[in-house]
Order: C-alpha cells, then sequence, then structure tokens
C-alpha cells in the first residue's frame, strides 16, 4: 500500500527547514529510525553532502536520522533496504536526469507502490506525478525522459501562485501555462499552494493543509479543493 506525503514545498514564509510539516512527519515516520535522502535536485547548485546535511538537521529534530543515497555503492540497494525515502526540491529536470543517470526509475517506483514510506517535497513532489511537463524550474539539463512515477493519477504543479491583483507584471500566470499545457496534453494538474500537501494511502489522496488547491483539466473550468476533501480525478 503506498504511503505518500506529497507536499508544495520545504518551506514556508517565516518558517525553517521542514518545520511546518515536522509534527506531521513525527506521525507520519512513527517506526522509521533512519532516512534515505536522494539529493539530486540541488537547489542552488549545492552539493549533496550540503543538502543532505541540510535535511539531517532538520529530520534530528524529531529524532531521525539520514543518509544521502551518494554514500552508499549501489543506489538500488539502498532504495530496497530504506525504511522511508525523502526527496527534496531543487530542479526537476536535474533531479529526473539524476534518476535516469543511475537507473534506479524503476527500483523507485517499485519500492513506494510496496509501500515504502515516502515523503516529496517541490521537485520532490513533481516526480510522483504522471511526468514533470508542469514544473516551473529552468530546463538545466535534459533529462532522458520527463516520465517519472505515476504514483498518482495527475501532474503536480508545485509553488502554484494565483494572479496578484493589481500587479504590473506581464508574463503569463501559472493558470495560463497550464491552460497553455492542456492544448496538448490531457493529464490533469493540480495546482499546490504553499504549506499544502497530499496524503496518499493506497489509491486514496486527500489534501491536506490550510489552502485549497486548484485543479485543472483539459476542456473543463478549473476548480477549488477544499484542505481535507479527498482528490478524485
Amino acid at each position: 500500500m503506498k504511503k505518500m506525503i506529497i507536499a508544495s514545498t520545504s518551506t514556508i514564509h517565516g518558517s525553517g527547514y521542514l518545520e511546518y510539516l515536522l509534527p506531521t512527519l513525527k506521525v507520519f515516520f512513527v517506526d522509521v529510525k533512519t532516512i534515505l535522502f536522494i539529493p539530486f535536485a540541488r537547489p542552488g547548485g549545492i552539493s549533496y553532502d550540503e543538502y543532505t546535511e541540510i535535511a539531517k538537521n532538520a529530520f534530528s529534530k524529531i529524532g531521525l536520522d539520514v543518509k544521502g543515497i551518494h554514500e552508499f555503492e549501489n543506489p538500488k540497494e539502498a532504495l530496497q533496504n530504506a525504511e522511508a525515502i525523502f526527496t527534496g526540491g531543487g530542479n526537476t529536470f536535474e533531479l529526473v536526469n539524476q534518476i535516469y543517470k543511475t537507473a534506479i526509475l524503476e527500483e523507485f517506483k517499485a519500492v513506494i507502490n510496496s509501500g515504502t514510506p515516502y515523503l516529496g517535497t517541490s521537485a520532490g513532489s513533481n516526480i510522483c506525478g504522471v511526468n514533470i511537463k508542469n514544473t516551473n524550474d529552468m530546463p538545466i539539463v535534459y533529462p532522458p525522459s520527463f516520465n517519472t512515477f505515476k504514483s498518482i493519477p495527475f501532474n503536480i504543479n508545485a509553488h502554484y501562485l494565483d494572479p496578484v491583483e493589481g500587479s504590473k507584471h506581464m508574463g503569463e500566470t501559472r493558470e495560463t501555462r497550464i491552460k497553455e499545457f492542456h492544448v496538448f496534453n490531457e493529464t490533469p494538474v493540480l495546482g499546490l499552494r504553499e504549506g499544502s500537501w497530499l496524503e496518499v494511502l493506497d489509491n486514496k489522496i486527500t489534501l491536506k493543509g490550510k489552502l485549497t488547491a486548484r485543479l485543472f483539466q483539459q476542456n473543463k473550468k478549473p476548480i477549488e479543493l477544499e484542505s481535507g476533501v479527498e482528490v478524485k480525478i
């Protein structure tokens, strides 16, 4: 049975890394001692060691240890033996590029689908969907494929932003970009606002946090989903 938390972000305004999620994660990882961390997204270009240390400091607050997947000689075995897995944010294209480069995609999907607890934030959430075509990131590298886990039957647009009334910004809104996507693609997209997350228990997907999320489907008007509802496609 899948057991996942898919969060829009690791950090909300005025809060430390993962701080807003720690009470939830303490319960979610109740039977876990060590988390396998996937640092491939490298926010700001930091090293895997630096990123792993950030995750380790956060989880130490709830009594959990963290080991980076790059610390293991065999990443496939590391995934297969993991008590739990966390993939952090950063650049989604580079994250997916390294997943393909290390040839761990199938093992990654398999352990998640078999019930290894999984936490994803930002880029680590984007990979839970059908593909990464709705990431906000720059394509700094070209992965072999945009296809990812398909653990949920829709894509995530993390850090979803609503238009700001009175703004003089002339660029496209997130909603406009997603409408462009739906000219050529059928995959639904969930705009996940900062501080919101999805709880996935097997095939039941529930929106959590204080905010609504915006669901986009091809040839349909976007709808707002209230926190606490099951996301059904």
